[in-house]
């Protein structure tokens, strides 16, 4: 238990002094920009798609080289479960600053491979294989991060700031994203478009392993959690500890379910629809996801900081009541948008609405579960959640649309936002019954 102060195998061996708030302060920022280069490496794949996709495909219409790209997109969903265990059993077992640079070790691999790559007509089959490859290891590796990063900067937080902390993961998560398309816009003055479908693409997955090896020096300088150095030694196996907590493992699945689903819409996926949908340039849209986004991620710890004022329940129903009421009037709205102010507000109003989930979804999850398997329980379920439903939203989106019923998507994303309305409605509010005991 988080109280106790048994120190594990492998753990320090000193007393834990008392940790002050630049202290605190100095360990979330490392391992916020350890997380946001992580996430970075995953995005500039989704913001570079439309560029590389000729590469790495045979020739043949926009839509099916897109679904060709998704795929490989929802592929590296794949392996995040896989993260999930691996780096969750990791950070229990041997600390959570150590798995968080074996992620970013990985990740730095991922995006060296792509940008490296041959395309298919150099290699022919052999390229969509590399890139597969690539993925399969960005994948675990950002599997592992989620839950191991929502660990650490939860419990690294006081619990007064606890909400306000934690909501840095998506503050982080959301900036990697924001920088992906800023890399993109930069290079979209800088170079022609021959020259970025050529190889310009490239120039942004080698700056991301380059910035893989600054998160690895940073992370280095982190402190361990003081839930992690005073928790017991496990008496069972992690996995057999896990499976004694189903309802929270449901709980997990349940709230990730329409909250991830949203995500990927009206971010890495709303790129392309207003490309290939409302018919706007890339250029336009790379712009309009920019400025939301960084609004977006303003929004963060905001609400974040609201939840410790509030709890964290109320904030999740506004997300599901809202989300569930308005998901389709908002897209069927930008489906006939053709103005550039007019996209804009119509996504910011959607993303206004899914920071109920995304500001505090990390810290809600780490407060359910004890100390011993909370990596384990945050990552495991959460990656599996967002394998099935946010990898695969691109493409079951791009799959409506090609089948003639876009409107369709737009009903399975409203779904799946009200399957999460009643956990949300039915959980206790973890703000008043959080596990975690240390500050």
């Amino acid at each position: 238990m988080d109280n106790s102060n048994t120190l594990p195998r492998g753990s320090a061996t000193v007393p834990t002094r008392e940790r002050t708030t630049s202290s605190r302060i100095k360990s979330i920022f490392s391992g916020s920009v350890g997380n946001m280069v992580e996430w970075y490496d995953w995005y500039v794949y989704a913001a570079f798609s439309l560029y590389f996709a000729k590469t790495f495909f045979p020739k043949g219409d926009t839509t099916a080289q897109l679904l060709n790209t998704a795929a490989i997109f929802a592929v590296g969903f794949l392996m995040r479960p896989i993260g999930g265990w691996l780096m969750g059993l990791y950070a229990d077992k041997v600390g959570r600053k150590k798995a968080l640079m074996a992620s970013v070790y990985l990740m730095c691999f991922g995006s060296l491979l792509i940008a490296l790559s041959p395309g298919y007509e150099i290699i022919g089959i052999g390229a969509p294989i590399l890139l597969v490859f690539a993925r399969l290891l960005q994948g675990l590796s950002v599997g592992g991060e989620y839950g191991t990063s929502a660990t650490y900067l939860s419990e690294m937080a006081t619990k007064e700031r606890r909400g306000f902390y934690s909501s840095f993961q998506y503050v982080t998560l959301i900036s990697g994203q924001l920088i992906a398309l800023a890399v993109l816009i930069v290079l979209q003055q800088l170079l022609t478009t021959e020259e970025l479908y050529a190889w310009g693409w490239r120039i942004p997955f080698a700056i991301g392993a380059l910035c893989a090896i600054v998160a690895l020096y940073l992370r280095r300088g982190m402190e361990e959690t003081e839930s992690f150095t005073k928790k017991e030694k496990a008496k069972e196996s992690a996995m057999r500890t896990l499976l004694r907590h189903p309802k929270e493992l449901m709980t997990v699945v349940g709230l990730t379910m329409g909250g991830t689903l949203a995500f990927y819409t009206y971010t890495t996926y709303m790129q392309k629809y207003l490309v290939n949908t409302v018919g706007m340039s890339i250029s336009d849209s790379t712009t309009i996801s920019a400025a939301t986004l960084f609004l977006f991620m303003c929004l963060q710890p905001i609400i974040g900081g609201l939840s410790d004022k509030i709890g964290r329940r109320p904030i999740l129903i506004a997300f599901g009541i809202l989300g569930t009421l308005f998901t389709v009037p908002i897209l069927t709205t930008l489906h006939t948008i053709q103005t550039w102010w007019g996209a804009f507000f119509l996504i910011m109003a959607a993303l206004i609405i899914v920071s109920g989930y995304t500001s505090i979804n990390a810290v809600v999850k780490a407060e359910l579960f004890p100390t011993e398997i909370r990596a384990l329980g945050v990552g495991l379920p959460y990656a599996l959640t967002v394998s099935i439903f946010g990898g695969t939203a691109e493409y079951i989106a791009l799959w409506f649309k090609s089948i003639g019923m876009e409107t369709g998507y737009y009903w399975y994303v409203t779904a799946c936002i009200a399957v999460s309305l009643l956990v949300y409605i039915t959980m206790k509010d973890t703000r008043k019954h959080s596990r975690i005991l240390t500050d």
